[in-house]
């Protein structure tokens, strides 16, 4: 019987041939749009903006030299000032200059002198916010000079910082739609002249009648101050007492306080979402 023989073939392959992959295009930042660019930075603070943005390349520089870009300038920093290798003061006067007059909203942290908010204030004329963190060397005769350069201010904040009810007063006067108001310390328990707890009290109850928000956290005022502030502001909606272990809010005071305050912090509500702390 003859014998055939039979050819194997290997079978079909069954993979597909690998597809070359697409590089992805090197990006280039430097073609971004301005819009684009703009966008990008506003998630930076002033300082990450002209210590690093701005050094990017040409384009990014011309975007960062543009006055709308000025609007708000935050001078957040960790307050290590002396490992910074720049001079925020230097700094800031120039972020100010650039905004050319149409600054909105400015923070400072940890730095700062009479004569730089001064240099602000003179720039700045349609200001609406200033917080000032920590600003040890700013004091009453500095502030109340830029206050009164300010008249369109409405959010004023200083925490850990110190103003007379003078300069408290001068703010309120110079800046008539002052709605906000965060005046925030370390509480001082050997602090028994009730007359100096309520001088910032009273200076605010004198002076600041649309004010809807005020925070006071750590504040030494007591219940004459309290009750004054209660007269003087008819408009406030948020009270923020934490800390403030001189006000007794019980009887009408509390009664008080609870039907008119919309958001009543009490001074033994907890600090813990606070964002400075306050571990008191």
């Amino acid at each position: 019987m003859a014998s055939s023989s039979s050819s194997h073939s290997p079978p079909p392959s069954t993979s597909v041939p690998q597809l070359m992959k697409r590089e992805e295009p090197i990006r280039n930042w430097a073609e971004l749009p301005p819009d684009l660019i703009s966008s990008i930075l506003l998630h930076l603070n002033s300082i990450e903006i002209l210590e690093k943005a701005q050094k990017v390349c040409r384009s990014w520089r011309r975007v960062c030299k543009d006055p709308s870009m000025w609007r708000k300038i935050d001078m957040y920093n960790h307050g290590d000032l002396g490992s910074m290798g720049f001079d925020l003061e230097i700094m800031c006067r120039h972020a100010v200059d650039r905004s050319q007059g149409g600054l909105l909203d400015i923070d400072i942290w940890y730095f700062g002198t009479d004569e730089l908010l001064n240099y602000i204030a003179d720039r700045s004329s349609n200001l609406r916010s200033l917080r000032l963190i920590m600003c040890y060397p700013i004091a009453d005769e500095g502030f109340v000079e830029a206050v009164a350069n300010l008249p369109l201010l409405e959010y004023l904040e200083v925490t850990y910082g110190s103003l007379s009810r003078k300069s408290l007063k001068a703010a309120g006067q110079s800046c008539p739609n002052l709605k906000k108001l965060r005046l925030n310390s370390d509480f001082n328990p050997k602090s028994y002249n009730n007359e100096l707890n309520d001088k910032e009290s009273l200076g605010i109850a004198e002076s600041m009648p649309k004010l809807l928000h005020l925070q006071l956290v750590g504040n030494s005022l007591t219940n004459t101050g309290l009750n004054a502030i209660l007269d003087g502001c008819p408009h406030l909606e948020h009270l923020d007492l934490r800390k403030c272990l001189n006000v007794r809010l019980e009887g009408d005071l509390e009664k008080r306080c609870t039907e008119r305050i919309k958001e009543l912090r009490c001074p033994d509500d907890s600090t813990a979402d606070h964002p400075y702390g306050f571990n008191i």
